[in-house]
């Protein structure tokens, strides 16, 4: 736990500078889910740091887990999020997820994804097991995906 919040203050510090330096206002808010720390950001517009699909907070937070490696040698399992917008992909992902479970138990037969980030597929699949189902991931980068089975 001591490490996690460790990561969290690392973290928060290089995303202040990174704030700063882009003259931008934002409010850090720093927490311990599970086994990963997690940063949020708040504030006004921060729509730049999101950017389209995700991609511009992708790499952030990929540059502030790098931050903390640099820092503590060890790899990171740091989370970001910025104005929220993990939170309602999450609820768009469980959603998605809820519905093609429902298709899969209907139809008997496993169900193709859309092509999805780690962090996509890692929520679909955590919904998908929840449910009592398996899945699994295909494919390759960019386009791997993943697959609902039947019972």
């Amino acid at each position: 736990m001591q490490r996690l919040e460790h990561e969290g203050d690392i973290a928060a510090d290089y995303l202040e500078e990174l704030l700063d330096i882009a003259d931008l206002d934002g409010d850090l808010d720093m927490d311990v889910e599970g086994d990963r720390a997690s940063v949020q950001i708040g504030g006004a517009d921060l729509s730049l740091l999101v950017g389209r699909n995700g991609e511009v907070l992708e790499a952030l937070q990929e540059l502030t887990r790098l931050a903390v490696y640099r820092e503590t040698g060890e790899r990171s399992r740091l989370m970001l999020d910025i104005d929220g917008y993990r939170a309602q992909q999450r609820e768009r992902l469980v959603a998605l997820a809820e519905t093609s479970i429902a298709e899969v138990r209907e139809s008997g037969e496993s169900v193709s994804l859309e092509p999805m980030s780690a962090f996509e597929r890692k929520v679909v699949h955590d919904a998908v097991a929840a449910a009592g189902l398996t899945s699994e991931s295909e494919g390759a980068e960019p386009k791997r995906h993943v697959v609902i089975l039947p019972a």
